[in-house]
């Protein structure tokens, strides 16, 4: 876009008031360059209504909707079917199979069946008829957004699997409909409920690592034979993600728990960064030697595949400085990364095990232990144990899950916000970006719109709530 063509509509938008409206839709521009909620962020513009430790109103039963019942959906019917003060009333999928499936888990617990609603458009006949609360979404990448906004604008909470929106339009377009309708949007970041993650934020908050420097997070995963699987993920939908985009397409796994012990969005906030992509070496390949004995997948063969690594380095406004990889192709052992540099203390997950140092050596063992009996914040004592019984993924998404619906009831402001969902996704499109512009430092928006500078760290306090129960406790 040309600078002056760029600098009218700036001023056109202050002019018609965008700035205390939020980011209006504009269109792309002629050139085909980035639009307008791309380039300017509206920074130093109060928000309508800051989300940022918002309560809102007690609920005393949260009547839920559980939307797409494929990968994740169906582990988060087991989870919240546990939960006392749940009242899981409607299950969706395209596939009507799958929603008549999830029923069991209901079943199993004596529970009432939920309604079920199925096709394209079923998730929003589901939201219009059943008077939900929370709307829960577990369906593929782009219907994150629009089911969002939906719920959003009919009275609903949200919360939705990552990351959640692909473009910098719909992360402005969650953060002004939470603003506006005043319902919170939380994006479904379950590593922020591991349980190292916990104990190192909680040390943060207590001073142990003195001031933050740098962190890192990752999400290196070798996903390759189940993206190629037929029988993987609907229509083969997260295989074409990886298809004429470069950069990182998952960054909140990492991202999110490091963001917390950084307080972005909550005294800091990220301003920039450059990201790398290396070239494929395996996606391509996998293309073509499958279609040799497939014709199924001749139609993925000869593809522009993204770089099967991804780096990308963000600096704050404090200048602190964070590092992302991002990488489900190559053959390597899982890692989130997990890793805090700080003034006094220094910390990394990934590769296990699980390490802390105060200096040039790591604690041993036994120090460690003893960290984890002082620091492990209230919810992982609350709840840590019946966690790892209910399951998903060691005990951290039955944390995530118990958290959301015991600050539902008890109206306690969320851990994760709507500016987090934006800021945390944010970095999908802003690294493709980058990477195409030969790794150009790229502007991150400020979707607090300059709140973040008095807005509170992440409370690890139950501040009255921890009183939900899981079904069958006394």
């Amino acid at each position: 876009m040309k600078a002056n063509r760029r600098k009218f509509l700036q001023q056109l938008a202050v002019g018609s008031g965008a700035l205390t409206l939020g980011l209006p839709d504009f269109v792309k521009a002629n050139d085909g360059e980035e639009t307008i909620s791309d380039s300017f962020n509206g920074y130093g513009s109060a928000p309508r209504f800051n989300m940022s430790g918002y309560a809102a109103p007690k609920i005393d039963k949260v009547k839920i909707g559980i939307i797409g019942l494929g990968m994740r959906g169906p582990g988060a019917v087991n989870r919240l079917s546990n939960i006392e003060g749940v009242e899981i009333k409607a299950l969706c999928d395209k596939l009507p199979e799958r929603a008549t499936a999830a029923q069991r888990y209901l079943v199993n617990k004596g529970l009432p069946k939920a309604a079920e609603y199925s096709g394209e458009n079923g998730w929003k006949t589901m939201i219009d008829k059943e008077g939900l609360d929370l709307v829960y979404t577990c369906t593929p990448w782009d219907l994150h957004t629009p089911i969002a906004v939906y719920a959003m604008e009919s009275g609903c909470h949200v919360a939705t699997e990552v990351p959640a929106a692909l473009t910098i339009e719909n992360c402005w377009k969650l953060v002004d409909t939470s603003e506006r309708t005043r319902k919170h949007c939380m994006m479904l970041e379950n590593c922020c409920y591991d349980f190292f993650e916990m104990l190192t934020l909680n040390m943060v908050r207590n001073g142990m690592f003195g001031e933050l420097i740098h962190a890192e997070g990752a999400y290196n995963h070798d996903l390759l034979s189940l993206n190629f699987n037929k029988k993987g993920y609907q229509d083969m939908w997260r295989l074409k993600k990886n298809i004429n985009f470069n950069g990182n397409l998952y960054p909140t796994h990492g991202l999110g728990p490091i963001a917390q012990c950084m307080n972005i969005n909550r005294g800091d906030r990220m301003d920039y960064l450059v990201s790398v992509s290396s070239n494929d070496f395996l996606m391509g390949a996998e293309a073509e030697k499958r279609a040799q004995k497939d014709e199924f997948y001749k139609q993925f063969a000869g593809k522009n595949y993204r770089g099967n690594m991804n780096v990308t380095t963000i600096k704050t406004v404090k200048g602190k400085t964070m590092m992302l990889q991002h990488d489900v192709t190559t053959p390597r052992p899982y890692s989130r990364i997990h890793l805090l540099s700080g003034t006094k203390a220094f910390a990394s997950k990934y590769p296990e095990p699980e390490r802390i140092a105060f200096g040039e050596r790591w604690v041993k063992e036994a120090e460690l232990k003893k960290l984890y009996d002082t620091y492990s914040p209230p919810i992982i004592k609350h709840v840590g144990e019946i966690a790892k019984k209910v399951g998903g993924h060691g005990g951290m998404d039955f944390i995530m899950d118990w958290r959301l619906i015991d600050c539902l009831r008890n109206g306690l402001p969320l851990d994760q916000d709507v500016y987090d969902a934006a800021a945390w996704s944010c970095i999908v499109p802003l690294s493709g970006k980058s990477v195409a512009k030969k790794s150009t430092s790229i502007d991150i928006p400020d979707f607090t719109r300059g709140a973040w500078a008095s807005n509170k760290p992440v409370n690890l306090t139950l501040d009255g709530g921890g009183n939900t129960l899981i079904r069958g406790q006394k």
